[in-house]
């Protein structure tokens, strides 16, 4: 099973197993971790669930959508690797994924 390592914003560290299929948000809620909220369920209508990827797993993912881009710009303090967590599905090419969570999602 594919892992997924998320650093809060203290730096604390947590390496989490993720299903194949399942939303990164998904995972971090799953494994009841503070810091990616997704009060909307994944359908990309509140940007809580905004975190920041390693920028050596960028180029790895699918380019973020328009929606998605649309969101991430009401995000708190978004960035060039900003991504929504909900919108990131798990695979074993994603294995040790570095995902970092903001300080705050409001």
């Amino acid at each position: 099973m594919p892992k997924a390592i998320f650093i809060d914003a203290k730096g604390g560290e947590y390496e989490v197993d993720v299903e194949n299929g399942q939303t990164l948000m998904e995972a971090a809620s799953d494994n009841m971790l503070d810091g990616i909220i997704g009060e909307c369920g994944g359908v990309m209508s509140c940007a809580t669930c905004h975190v920041y990827i390693a920028p050596e797993w960028v180029e790895k993912l699918e380019p973020a959508g328009d929606i998605e881009e649309s969101m991430i710009d009401v995000a708190r303090d978004p960035q060039e690797n900003s991504r929504l967590s909900c919108q990131i599905t798990m695979s074993d090419e994603l294995d040790g994924i570095v995902v970092h969570m903001p300080v705050s999602q409001f």
